[in-house]
């Protein structure tokens, strides 16, 4: 089985710093794997532990310092990663991030079997990239997904996070899966895997080696333009009640 795990740098959110275009600036920002993301991998590193001949690849957009990143999954069990880095590639939204990431699979990784995102992304938390993904391969999706409950040569049985609880659903294979945390715990890089990440060598492509024309990617291919950006102003501060009649005397304080 072949796996592919879609990943993201994020920036710090102590250190976040904007262009003139209003996208957030991620060279020589100081960065992190995002934290959904993380529970992707471990997603993929679960079936590699139940089942033979698995095979992962990490896979991310962004900038030449994302390679370090990618080192990290290989330490954690990945086999393989891969970055697009391209200054084309620059100001992408969701739409041409994850036009992307799928031609990128369909080009490099043709025959992937399963792909494996995060739920959200923090610096943008808008849940679109998995999903543009999906539809511009033609594949079934899950999302929202808590926990993988059976791989098959054929086909995944996930348990799914909804509104009012939780179902378990079942998709035939090739699809896509967006996942959200679980309760497990996640894995630690071994001595072998920090020595095997500190000599791999990433791959990298750029937007020719994709066959994408500039206009349909970066921010020549974005359709959504972010006007401003700014931080909410602080409103009030918050109070923590255990009780009723704590809440109770708490608004009765507030009301006079």
């Amino acid at each position: 089985m072949k796996i592919v795990v879609c990943i993201k740098q994020v920036p710090d959110t102590t250190d976040i710093k904007w262009t003139e275009n209003n996208t957030i600036q991620r060279e020589g920002v100081e960065s992190v794997i995002n934290p959904y993301d993380v529970w992707a991998l471990e997603a993929a590193l679960s079936i590699m532990k139940k089942r033979r001949n698995v095979f992962i690849t990490t896979l991310t957009m962004g900038p030449q310092q994302a390679d370090s990143m990618l080192k990290k999954t290989i330490a954690l069990g990945a086999n393989d990663a891969i970055l697009l880095c391209d200054k084309k590639f620059a100001g992408s939204d969701t739409y041409a991030t994850g036009k992307t990431l799928a031609k990128a699979i369909s080009e490099k990784l043709p025959d992937t079997d399963l792909i494996i995102c995060g739920q959200f992304a923090v610096d943008g938390d808008t849940a679109q990239t998995g999903p543009t993904m999906a539809s511009n391969l033609g594949l079934p999706q899950v999302t929202f997904v808590r926990e993988i409950k059976e791989v098959s040569d054929n086909s995944i049985v996930v348990e799914r996070e909804v509104e009012n609880g939780r179902e378990i659903v079942e998709v035939q294979l090739p699809a896509m899966i967006c996942m959200l945390q679980s309760d497990s715990e996640p894995t630690r890089a071994r001595v072998a895997g920090i020595i095997k990440a500190q000599n791999f060598n990433v791959k990298q492509f750029g937007h020719e080696e994709l066959n994408l024309s500039p206009d349909e990617i970066g921010i020549k291919g974005s359709p959504t333009y972010v006007s401003k950006a700014f931080r909410p102003e602080k409103r009030g501060n918050c109070i923590f009640v255990n009780t009723i009649e704590e809440l109770a005397a708490a608004i009765g304080g507030e009301n006079g």
